[in-house]
């Protein structure tokens, strides 16, 4: 779509205002909105001033003014607005030198493109996230100086099988709740949110995305996931955001509440969002061949980069202090940096779904949903890119249950970080790849750790814990 065609589907949608989405540095959707007819050609090339001082991990105030351009071929008209709401994805610039960004997190991400084609070693970079969601029907916390609570709740939660419902004022208890980790795949009415998700999958096609399925996930109290079909890695980024903009606001129409935090919920599967990627050339897949797995040297080589730098790749794909609280040896998430064919207990797994060249692909599974698909997949993309250069090899497969092994075989495998400032350590440590290119500036890495350390990682230890409460208050 160009900007001729936005201005036409104004007409014919008959749109009354126009909606500006960028992200900040952590990676939350940004917008303001202008009336339709403020919209014009030149927009889409002059752009629009804005106030950059405000938005998180950004400019001084000294250098607050920037501008927003709109990328036309990101162009869907919003499902949930009352007045008719065209929304579109945009780049960030300097109003003086007119260059890109270098904290704008898509910008990153379209530089590492752009690198990688520099490199000659590929021309596209496809990348399929499947992210993994809670959906409730309450939620309350809080902390303050003297009081630090949360409390969730959904009707299929395990721990409302003896709630009186009746007392409660919210009709009988009809049963059918999930038990913690045996929420894949069963059918309704265990499943009570077939048809919000048969929902937020309708609304998502309706603007412009390709899913290939919905289900319930492992969890109780209403673990989700829809996946998209993979897609070039910066547009999958742009769709990623539009799913999670559809995935709250469908829920929040049915007065209920969806969450992409990993670990809401103590004792049962977090929340990931295993990535899958893989590079073509010329229209050709280049991820297979006839090594292990079906997989070419280049494949290999790539998981080398990536298994490399998992410690550093993490502080981006696994950028929160509760991200960890799922990133636990022995649980549900991998965080043996080892690779495998099937087998999901590897950091690494290579599909075997089909022998097609064209399916033939990695799936990283460390990351969860909280990260900033811009900044994560960029890292992911220029590990693999370095592993590739440098021949980096991923070591002998691992196709054992490598939660099950004997400490002395186990002992060899590299682990992931325990913490949100091991990550930050260890991308302070090693980052020289991803400033290739002037990919990540030095500028973005070190605002990135000073502010994941002092705004979340300093925060959170700073505070008491209620369960110190349980430990200690006797002490």
């Amino acid at each position: 779509m160009n900007p001729q065609e936005v201005l036409a589907m104004c007409r014919e949608r008959d749109v009354k205002a126009v909606d500006f989405r960028f992200m900040d540095f952590p990676g939350l959707w940004q917008h303001f909105t202008i009336p339709v007819c403020r919209l014009s050609e030149d927009v889409f090339e002059e752009g629009l001033g804005f106030d950059g001082s405000s938005i998180r991990g950004w400019q001084a105030i000294n250098e607050s003014d920037m501008l927003v351009v709109p990328v036309a071929d990101t162009a869907f008209i919003d499902p949930f607005t009352e007045l008719q709401t065209l929304n579109m994805i945009c780049n960030i610039q300097d109003p003086i030198t007119r260059e890109d960004y270098s904290r704008d997190p898509r910008n990153v991400a379209r530089k590492s493109v752009n690198y990688l084609k520099s490199t000659g070693v590929a021309d596209t970079a496809y990348f399929g996230p499947e992210a993994e969601f809670f959906v409730f029907d309450d939620v309350r916390f809080d902390q303050t100086a003297n009081a630090g609570y949360y409390h969730l709740d959904s009707a299929e939660g395990q721990w409302n099988r003896g709630r009186d419902m009746r007392a409660a004022g919210e009709g009988p208890n009809l049963g059918h709740k999930l038990r913690h980790k045996e929420g894949y795949f069963p059918v309704p009415p265990a499943d009570q949110l077939m048809d919000l998700r048969n929902e937020m999958m309708q609304t998502m096609g309706a603007c412009g995305l390709d899913v290939e399925c919905q289900h319930h996930e492992v969890g109780t109290a209403g673990q989700s996931e829809i996946d998209l079909r993979f897609n070039e890695m910066v547009t999958i980024a742009d769709h990623l955001l539009m799913f999670k903009y559809i995935v709250k606001n469908v829920a929040r129409k049915h007065n209920k509440t969806a969450t992409f935090m990993p670990k809401p919920i103590f004792g049962d599967n977090g929340s990931g969002m295993h990535t899958h990627f893989s590079f073509w050339k010329d229209g050709h897949p280049l991820f297979a061949g006839s090594g292990y797995a079906g997989l070419s040297d280049m494949a290999l080589h790539a998981i080398g980069g990536v298994l490399r730098h998992a410690p550093a790749l993490l502080a981006f794909t696994n950028p929160t202090t509760n991200s960890y609280k799922r990133l636990v040896p022995g649980y549900e998430a991998p965080v043996n940096l080892a690779y495998s064919q099937r087998n999901r207990s590897a950091a690494c797994r290579i599909p075997m779904y089909s022998p097609s060249p064209k399916a033939k692909r990695v799936e990283f599974r460390c990351p969860d949903p909280s990260c900033n698909p811009y900044l994560a997949f960029a890292a992911i993309l220029m590990a693999a890119v370095d592993g590739i250069q440098n021949k980096i090899s991923p070591g002998d497969p691992l196709d054992k249950d490598i939660y099950d092994l004997p400490p002395e075989e186990a002992k060899g495998i590299g682990k992931a970080p325990g913490s949100l400032d091991e990550a930050l350590d260890a991308l302070h440590e090693d980052h020289e790849f991803l400033l290739r290119g002037d990919v990540f500036t030095q500028d973005v890495i070190e605002t990135w750790i000073t502010y994941k350390r002092t705004q979340e990682a300093d925060a959170m230890r700073l505070r008491p814990h209620p369960y110190e409460f349980c430990l200690y208050y006797d002490i």
